[in-house]
């Protein structure tokens, strides 16, 4: 899913767009606006003044900095992760919220596969997920926690639940190709229970979607 990236310095709200027309919502009309495409998230980052080492791209779509309250050693990072669904366009989405280096990132996409519309917003969750482990390998960090709220992120990845879906079985084998790589500890929180992050994560997701 290489493509550009967008990054808005001066603008409506500045960050990271994986689309022209992202991005070009907050540039259009802004007096002043500062903006430049990249092939890489970590050149996008770079240029936005965001500290990231060389490495490859990323699979954020809709990437912004915000002010953390969660800190984390250097080398750590933190993430919440949650999927969503649309039935009446077959699509589904993830979001994430991204803690390492002082910063908290957030990120989401839309995606369309048909291999995977079957799965709904689970195919959402273990999109966030694996984007969260790339995102982290891209910052060069040496330990992830995951936060999630459905059991299948973990049980998949560490052999408790057998993987026999296409999708399931990619997930699975990715996190193998990665686990001597990173260190990485998934913590099960509960779904819509008012946990700040875990909320944040779910409205990213729908918002992907344009239903929030």
């Amino acid at each position: 899913m290489a493509g550009k990236f967008y990054a808005v310095k001066i603008g409506k709200t500045p960050g990271i767009y994986n689309t022209w027309d992202d991005c070009k919502a907050q540039v259009d009309g802004y007096s002043g606006a500062v903006y430049k495409s990249f092939s890489s998230a970590t050149d996008a980052c770079a240029f936005l003044g965001w500290s990231t080492p060389d490495t490859s791209t990323s699979q954020t779509s809709d990437t912004k900095e915000a002010h953390t309250s969660i800190t984390t050693a250097s080398g750590e990072a933190v993430a919440y992760v949650d999927g969503s669904y649309n039935d009446a366009t077959k699509q589904f989405s993830y979001g994430v919220v991204f803690f390492t280096d002082g910063k908290e990132l957030h990120f989401s996409e839309c995606m369309e596969d048909e291999s995977l519309v079957s799965m709904r917003n689970v195919a959402g969750e273990i999109k966030g997920s694996e984007a969260a482990m790339r995102y982290a390998l891209e910052y060069g960090c040496t330990s992830l926690t995951i936060y999630h709220d459905y059991e299948g992120i973990s049980k998949w990845c560490l052999g408790e639940w057998k993987a026999n879906k296409e999708g399931t079985i990619a997930y699975r084998d990715y996190y193998s190709s990665i686990k001597n790589k990173i260190n990485i500890n998934f913590v099960k929180v509960k779904g819509h229970s008012n946990d700040k992050y875990n909320d944040l994560a779910d409205s990213l997701a729908k918002k992907a979607l344009g239903i929030e």
